[in-house]
């Protein structure tokens, strides 16, 4: 039972942080140090598992934003493909938006495809990650306080044009690479730096999350080479679950809180955790 409580508190945390400009990776690295999930599962399994759970989490997105991001109908299509034939099911600008998101998955795609087990062996330690949390919230407290009194010059998903999702993506690449720089951290402060509304920033980042994360799974599933037990099942499916549930909460709070206030408060938050994890690995509390 205590392996699945476990399980249900790093659900929580993934709900949370997930999407949260914070770093999920940053938080699960100190979570498991003091609840020790890694102890009651495989390594391998355990890999897997930070990333498969991730699975529960996209599910609370597509459910929140469905009507935004399905791209066939003819009630809601204000943009058809055709007005007669099957192409006035088509939804000409959900499906531009879904090349865009797709053109910005490219950078992050190859380089994980190629490089993801030599990037899980070299970076992904507490140094890695707590650097990464310090310089990405320096960054967000920067970018905020350019664009304090500026009018955004990009209001919606639709006005962000291919050359804007390339370079989300690259934004994105960092996050692919250096653990704890936080993919949704990344790409919204790359956006902000390019005069993308919050809320637009917000949303292309959500969105830009599922082919990322069902892609991720799939990459790690596939390269799993071992067993899973009937309780491993079980605990990745209560992560899963809980992680689902959680985000569903946390997607439209953020969407509420970012209408009347900026990520300066995250970017804070993100120092505030990077020295803390500085500090418990140079004390030998974590990493040992």
């Amino acid at each position: 039972m205590w392996d699945y409580f476990v399980a249900l508190i790093f659900g929580i945390v993934e709900g949370i942080t997930e999407w949260l400009p914070v770093s999920s990776t940053g938080h699960m690295i100190i979570l498991d140090e003091f609840m020790k999930l890694s102890n009651s599962v495989s390594p391998e399994f355990y890999d897997l598992y930070l990333v498969v759970i991730q699975l529960g989490a996209i599910m609370a997105v597509i459910i929140v934003f469905w009507w935004e991001i399905w791209p066939f109908g003819v009630k809601r299509n204000n943009h058809p493909l055709s007005d007669k034939g099957i192409g006035r099911w088509i939804m000409k600008d959900k499906f531009i938006m879904w090349f865009k998101i797709l053109v910005a998955c490219i950078p992050a795609a190859i380089v994980g495809v190629l490089f993801d087990d030599w990037l899980d062996e070299h970076l992904y330690n507490f140094y890695v990650v707590a650097i990464a949390l310090i310089v990405f919230g320096i960054a967000f407290i920067v970018v905020e306080r350019i664009i304090k009194d500026k009018e955004p010059k990009i209001k919606t998903i639709g006005q962000i044009n291919w050359g804007h999702a390339f370079m989300i993506g690259m934004f994105q690449l960092l996050a692919a690479i250096f653990p704890g720089a936080s993919r949704s951290g990344s790409t919204i402060v790359g956006s902000l730096g390019m005069g993308i509304k919050r809320e637009a920033a917000a949303k292309f980042t959500f969105f830009l999350a599922i082919p990322v994360m069902f892609g991720a799974s799939l990459l790690k599933i596939v390269k799993f080479k071992g067993d899973v037990s009937s309780n491993e099942l079980i605990i990745l499916g209560i992560g899963m679950v809980t992680a689902f549930v959680v985000s569903l909460f946390v997607i439209k709070g953020l969407m509420s809180f970012i209408k009347k206030h900026g990520f300066t408060c995250f970017g804070w938050y993100r120092i505030v955790l990077g020295i803390a994890i500085l500090v418990l690995g140079m004390t030998g509390v974590i990493g040992k």
